[in-house]
């Protein structure tokens, strides 16, 4: 521990703890703000909520975990699908009901453990839906990045997003040290002003208006949505945490291991999830997307040496802060769909690379062919955009599709189809070990 500069209850002086903090501001900046300008939601409410989730989190965990929570990409699919069948309201009920569910697996996994979600969500599950999110999503990129407001194929809207793409792809390889943790957000700029260069040299195809940035005010309130409830948007949103509950342990295990401490003990798993779901579920309560813990920001510990929660803690409040920057807030609106577009090709395509990594980290035998079969399933049902529809009565039905239902039938494919001896005797060693360190506790 003698490299570390700041440990986690370490407080750093005020002129170096404004800088740190500023630093995970960048961190997560970009894809905070990515989430709402995808789905049609306030930038600047984005901001509040990953500001005041951060610090719940803080406060429930106790202060032993630095961890900061921005908006989930898991969740871009649904509250695109929710929002434009049922309206943004009842996209924030679901929102809102995946908080539900996380404080609900944490009082079973304080109760039992977490050895049974091994059984209900083994990695072949968790990494095919994962996969099928980024793939989802594809689309939605390249429909940004090649068609104008009219639908009609534009070519200079795809220039712009290549050259957004190919900034952010340069960066993220080229670039060392603390730049190397935002090539979204440097990707970002550059498009931003790529397309402003050339709209200024081309007035004819400026994309870029400042009208709004002159007539909003300077500072006000973010932009609320308050939350309705309604059957097929919160069980859409319920099934999809599935996944994003399995990227919650992947993201506290990365941060324990980078800190040093072991945060599934101290303090404890069921506190973490917990922090997590009632940051998302306050979140929805003003209009804000689902939380989650961010690499982004992990990255930025592992390089930096500062492990504080001091400092994760003031970035939360400076966010708070921005999102009472109105003007900030409609500069925000003035990055052009072919920018964003370019950005989500890489962002998209991490998400379902990241699907694929926990397959091949998790060692899945595919020539064993249940996990053959459930992959199969859950990608087809995932990206062909599935649907399990039917009338309740003349006003209501019951829709469910895409990532939701995937998920779904693959926890039923797991459950029912037969294991291999093998693999039935390691599950029930694992349950064994865990009972002992428990009752060694």
């Amino acid at each position: 521990m003698s490299q570390v500069r700041y440990d986690v209850h370490d407080r750093p002086n005020i002129k170096e703890w404004i800088p740190l903090s500023f630093q995970h501001v960048f961190a997560m900046f970009s894809a905070t703000v990515l989430v709402p300008l995808l789905t049609g939601l306030s930038p600047a409410t984005a901001l509040f909520t990953s500001g005041i989730g951060t610090l719940i989190y803080i406060l429930i965990t106790q202060g032993k975990v630095p961890a900061y929570l921005g908006s989930s990409f898991a969740f871009i699919a649904p509250l695109q699908a929710i929002s434009a069948n049922y309206g943004v309201e009842y996209a924030m009920g679901g929102a809102f009901v995946v908080g539900i569910v996380y404080c609900i697996v944490a009082v079973v996994i304080s109760r039992f453990g977490h050895g049974w979600m091994d059984r209900v969500l083994p990695p072949v599950v968790i990494g095919s839906v994962i996969v099928a999110i980024g793939l989802n999503l594809a689309p939605t990129a390249m429909g940004m990045a090649m068609f104008d407001g009219t639908g009609a194929y534009n070519l200079y809207y795809v220039l712009v997003a290549v050259v957004t793409l190919a900034i952010a792809v340069i960066c993220s390889v080229l670039l060392k040290g603390f730049f190397a943790v935002i090539p979204v957000l440097l990707g970002v700029v550059g498009g931003y002003l790529f397309a402003l260069v050339t709209g200024w040299i081309w007035p004819e195809v400026a994309l870029i208006d400042f009208t709004i940035v002159k007539e909003t005010p300077w500072f006000g309130v973010a932009k609320f949505a308050w939350p309705k409830f309604s059957l097929v948007p919160a069980a859409t949103f319920a099934l999809v945490s599935m996944a994003t509950i399995a990227e919650h342990l992947g993201d506290t295990l990365v941060t324990s291991k980078v800190v040093g401490r072991d945060f599934y003990k101290n303090p404890g798993l069921h506190k973490t999830l917990a922090g997590d779901g009632i940051a998302t579920s306050v979140a929805a309560l003003f209009g804000g997307p689902p939380n989650t813990t961010y690499g982004e920001n992990i990255g930025v510990m592992a390089i930096s040496k500062v492990y504080s929660v001091w400092i994760i803690g003031g970035a939360a409040v400076i966010a708070v802060l921005l999102s009472f920057v109105q003007k900030f807030g409609a500069l925000l609106q003035t990055i052009p769909n072919p920018v964003m577009g370019g950005i989500s090709m890489m962002l998209f395509g991490i998400i379902a690379s990241s699907g694929i990594r926990t397959l091949v980290e998790s060692g899945i035998d595919y020539s064993k062919t249940r996990n053959l079969v459930i992959s199969s399933v859950i990608l087809v049902i995932g990206i062909g955009g599935g649907r399990l529809f039917f009338p309740i009565t003349d006003e209501l039905a019951f829709n469910l599709e895409g990532i939701a239902l995937a998920a779904l039938v693959g926890v039923v494919l797991n459950l029912l189809l037969p294991k291999e001896a093998a693999d039935t005797e390691a599950a029930d060693k694992a349950d064994r070990l865990e009972q002992a360190a428990a009752a060694a506790e």
